[in-house]
């Protein structure tokens, strides 16, 4: 077995476990720099120690030694959304009174590490991105480590704050955000080291969102193209998600750079469109299917090796490189089981990783990507609403669907 895969293995199955290299070298009854040894590929422990490694871990000896990727990262975007309800917007100068406030994660590592983990507990989830060494950061990690996913690539940046939101929101549902870059600003691509993953893909989001990311690279295009390019050089798939914005068409190339490197490609109508430079809708608001087809048509050409996922409220359409095209309404839920307006986009985009993951069909990948979309609605916050699969298919099941 190639000791790299094995070392990949060893670290990932030791910080799921929540355990330092010190404390695994304690109960194997090796040094820390033994270990560190095999974490690094640099050395390969002894056919003796196999089995007391598995039985540490609690897998099997087959999982340990398999040179199967397994899992999905998610990586970029980290945020603390902090939400304050008022009783009304005041013009500049007035005061309104702030009813109640909570604290919720946001930002596609957040939102889209812990859906997939909700969705299925079995498959390793795990999460790379940058907060502050500060209460929100604190905040954020517990939540990932809580739902099951591995918090362990999180990196704690000291010179800047966890990136946070004000959101200042109404009882109607009306919000105002107020964004503060944080740390984000900081992270760069040059500090995930795709070849040392173990999962099978890694979905990075969001383009137009992460500074130097979106920064320009001589050989690739962006910092983004060149983490995707190095990636599918490993032997990962590749997904991009992106942040809906009115000067998109102005930064298209940003996005087109990355799409280069991408085996996947999943957003909503307003950003395909938009890089495309068609509009996504007809003048009464009506969805322009032509258009989002075109869209998905020009992302596609940009060198994107798999498939072009877009959603919007009337539902989801699939675009693959054999060219078959596919639409899905979205589901008809009432209005009254509704209780939050954040965090479709990435429940959606969850949906589809976990379906393309297990290998279903275009049609199947979008019918239960809405379905999550539209259960992770039932709570107030972006994540709290999302269930297993098994309860996602069955909710699915109770409502019709929208004609497309």
């Amino acid at each position: 077995m190639d000791p790299v895969i094995l070392g990949r293995t060893i670290a990932e199955l030791r910080k799921k476990k929540g355990l330092t290299q010190a404390e695994l070298a304690e109960r194997l009854r090796v040094s820390d720099k033994t270990v560190s040894k095999w974490e690094n590929g640099s050395g390969y422990p002894e056919i003796t120690q196999i089995p007391a490694l598995a039985k540490v871990f609690s897998v099997t000896t087959d999982r340990l030694l398999s040179e199967e990727r397994e899992g999905i990262t998610v990586a970029g975007t980290v945020i603390c959304d902090i939400v304050k309800n008022v009783d009304y917007f005041p013009e500049k100068g007035m005061l309104a009174n702030i009813l109640s406030t909570s604290r919720s994660v946001g930002g596609c590592v957040c939102n889209t590490a812990v859906d997939l983990a909700r969705i299925d507990r079995t498959i390793p989830v795990s999460a790379i991105g940058k907060t502050g060494d500060d209460e929100y950061g604190d905040f954020i990690i517990s939540v990932l480590q809580s739902n099951g996913v591995d918090a362990s690539g999180i990196i704690r940046e000291k010179s800047a704050a966890t990136s946070f939101s004000d959101v200042i929101s109404l009882a109607s549902g009306e919000r105002t955000f107020f964004s503060c870059r944080g740390a984000n600003a900081t992270f760069s691509p040059d500090e995930i080291n795709a070849e040392s993953l173990s999962s099978k893909m890694l979905h990075v989001g969001y383009i137009f969102l992460l500074d130097k990311f979106d920064g320009k690279d001589d050989e690739y295009g962006t910092g983004m193209a060149k983490l995707l390019a190095r990636a599918q050089a490993a032997g990962i798939k590749t997904s991009v998600d992106m942040v809906s914005g009115n000067d998109i068409a102005q930064k298209a190339a940003v996005a087109v750079a990355a799409f280069k490197f991408c085996d996947y490609v999943i957003v909503n109508e307003l950003e395909a469109c938009g890089v495309a430079g068609v509009p996504p809708r007809e003048k009464d608001g009506t969805l322009d299917v032509k258009n989002v087809r075109k869209a998905m048509e020009y992302i596609m050409n940009a060198g994107v090796r798999e498939k072009v996922i877009v959603h919007a409220r009337e539902g989801g359409f699939c675009l693959s490189v054999n060219g078959d095209f596919t639409a899905v309404g979205s589901l008809c839920v009432p209005k009254e089981i509704i209780k939050g307006n954040v965090g479709a986009g990435d429940a959606f985009c969850a949906g589809c990783l976990y379906y393309i993951y297990k290998g279903k069909t275009d049609e199947e990948i979008l019918s239960f990507a809405s379905a999550a979309a539209a259960i992770s609605l039932t709570e107030e916050n972006s994540v709290d609403g999302m269930r297993s699969e098994k309860e996602i298919l069955k909710f699915a099941g109770n409502f019709s669907r929208r004609e497309i």
